[in-house]
């Protein structure tokens, strides 16, 4: 005879959903258990202050006001006055006024073209690029105005390139740049205040040299009068390494 089993009373048939199941749970459980944190809990006391009154200490109240010293004793002035008797006349004596009036007679009349007005020369100083008549270099003479400008400049780039010299120190040291350098151009046509400024003083010294060489030129003009020219010119030191 065989035993019959019921179905719905099986016990193994969802014993892998269940193991499933409870693996979960402890699972979750481990991982809550390490992710759980605590905090320390701080005790704050609050204490009672007590705050003890200072001791004044009371001081004596000294009076300064101390009397004065005695005062010096009087000297004694010894009266020697001696009684002169008036003897001198004085006699008087007539001042005349100093004052003179239009009856007075004038020793010497100066006329109007007796006197001689000195004018004094104002130094103006006129910049290159404004200048009406440019100064002329030695042998730019008898040209128009522009072609005048155009060769005094031509003239300055070629004076430059002529005495240009390349300061040996300055190569030794491997000094290059650009020197600029503004001069003037005085009434008398003489080259004068030559100032420069440049990467070093080796090549300023150089370039003033070399504008320092430029010839005497016929001064500029403004309004037909000789003025100060300023002209500015750069020069460039470069060297090739080889």
């Amino acid at each position: 005879m065989k035993p019959k089993k019921n179905p719905n009373l099986e016990i193994g048939r969802n014993s892998t959903l269940y193991f499933a199941i409870g693996l979960n749970l402890m699972l979750l459980l481990s991982w809550r258990m390490l992710e759980y944190k605590t905090y320390e809990k701080d005790e704050v006391s609050i204490d009672i202050v007590e705050v003890e009154s200072e001791f004044e200490e009371e001081i004596p109240i000294v009076n300064q006001m101390a009397p004065p010293p005695p005062p010096p004793p009087p000297v004694a002035l010894q009266e020697n006055v001696q009684i002169v008797e008036d003897t001198e006349e004085v006699e008087e004596t007539f001042i005349e006024s100093s004052e003179t009036d239009q009856n007075d007679a004038i020793a010497e009349v100066v006329e109007v073209s007796d006197i001689v007005v000195e004018e004094i020369g104002e130094e103006v100083e006129v910049a290159f690029a404004i200048i009406e008549d440019v100064p002329v270099f030695p042998g730019c003479e008898k040209l128009s105005k522009a072609k005048t400008k155009a060769c005094f400049q031509q003239m300055i780039q070629q004076h430059v390139v002529k005495h240009f010299t390349y300061p040996q120190a300055a190569l030794d040291m491997g000094i290059q740049g650009r020197v600029s350098v503004i001069f003037m151009i005085d009434t008398k046509g003489h080259v004068t205040g030559v100032r420069s400024r440049g990467p070093d003083k080796i090549l300023e010294k150089e370039a003033e040299r070399i504008i320092g060489l430029l010839p005497k030129m016929q001064p500029g003009k403004q309004r037909g009068k000789p003025v100060k020219v300023s002209y500015a010119v750069p020069i460039f030191f470069k060297y090739q390494e080889g």
